[in-house]
């Protein structure tokens, strides 16, 4: 079962230096990456020797993955003049339940003029666990690293081109994903079961013979009402980062609920009627709004190798471990 090494690269406008500060300090560095709770340089021997740090991630239920490893570093003139810059690392974990043993990679740092530099990373790492080790980490966690890898990058992108701490920028992002979500699960729900499932006995049915307005085709209605909801659950899908998603959620909203309170205002006693339902979903339609710039997107960064993006095949870089 051959592995595929990860491969993030992303342009991030800002000087060389500040994003050689931002990756290679470790209190720094900790901030902005998904990967790593906390990450600890030890003491130098000699100042020219290489680095060792202890690093720590949390995995939930109190437990954390602790590991060592070594990095270097490297600065060079390229062929245009501009200086690059190249940081080398290994690193292993000796619990075990950590499904990395060991592994290693670079980062890259290559000047693209304008003010751009192209940020790379390229790791790979061995599993414990035998096959089926293997075969969790091809199928699950590989592709979840690969994702907090790139997630991270951009999250860094964001905080060195727009002054946005990444504190802030994931706390954007959990009440933005949170909101999306909420609307997502309720249009589903309010499409499908009352709607669709339950068409005659859910209370649609009363709503729609009050209002004496469809004349023996209320059924119907309903179930176009409940194919509209779930097209709105898809737009709050795919369209969270644009403002016509939101507006549109709430506008529609408002027509739904508003001529049924006129018609029906005996709806209102009730705990659970169309205002104690839409107004929670406007103000979750309000908080993707606001939320909805400045997100981190692993999709903004370019996750195969040159050689493979140009022919879709080719050799793909490999990693000493």
């Amino acid at each position: 079962m051959k592995r595929k090494p990860i491969y993030v690269e992303l342009n991030i406008e800002a000087p060389l230096e500040e994003l050689w500060v931002h990756t290679q300090q470790p209190e720094l560095h900790q901030q902005w990456d998904l990967r790593f709770t906390e990450i600890n340089y030890l003491p130098r021997e000699q100042e020219e020797a290489e680095q060792h740090f202890q690093y720590r991630t949390r995995i939930g239920f109190g437990l954390q993955i602790e590991g060592t490893g070594i990095t270097t570093s490297k600065e060079k003139a390229g062929k245009d003049g501009k200086e690059t810059r190249l940081s080398t690392l290994s690193f292993r974990s000796e619990q075990a339940m950590s499904l990395i043993s060991q592994g290693g990679g670079y980062w890259s740092y290559k000047p693209e003029g304008d003010g751009i530099v192209k940020f790379i990373t390229l790791y790979d790492y061995q599993t414990r666990f035998g096959l089926l080790g293997k075969l969790f980490d091809t199928a699950v966690f590989r592709p979840l690293f690969g994702f907090a890898t790139a997630w991270s990058f951009d999250r860094l992108r964001i905080w060195l081109e727009h002054r946005i701490p990444p504190s802030v920028t994931a706390g954007r992002a959990l009440v933005h994903y949170t909101s999306v979500i909420t609307l997502v699960s309720l249009w589903f729900y309010m499409g499908l079961v009352p709607k669709l499932f339950y068409t005659e006995t859910s209370g649609e049915f009363d709503i729609m013979q009050h209002t004496g307005m469809f004349g023996g085709y209320e059924v119907p209605m309903i179930r176009v009402l409940g194919v509209l909801e779930l097209f709105l659950g898809l737009a709050a899908a795919i369209g969270h980062r644009s403002a016509w998603s939101s507006i549109l959620q709430a506008a529609l909203l408002l027509l739904l609920t508003v001529p049924i309170c006129i018609v029906y205002p005996e709806m209102l006693q009730s705990p659970f009627n169309p205002v104690t339902v839409s107004l929670p979903m406007l103000a979750c339609c309000f908080a993707a709004y606001k939320t909805r710039n400045f997100l981190p997107s692993a999709a903004r960064c370019i996750r195969k190798p040159p050689a493979t993006r140009k022919s879709g095949r080719g050799k793909v870089h490999e990693v000493h471990i």
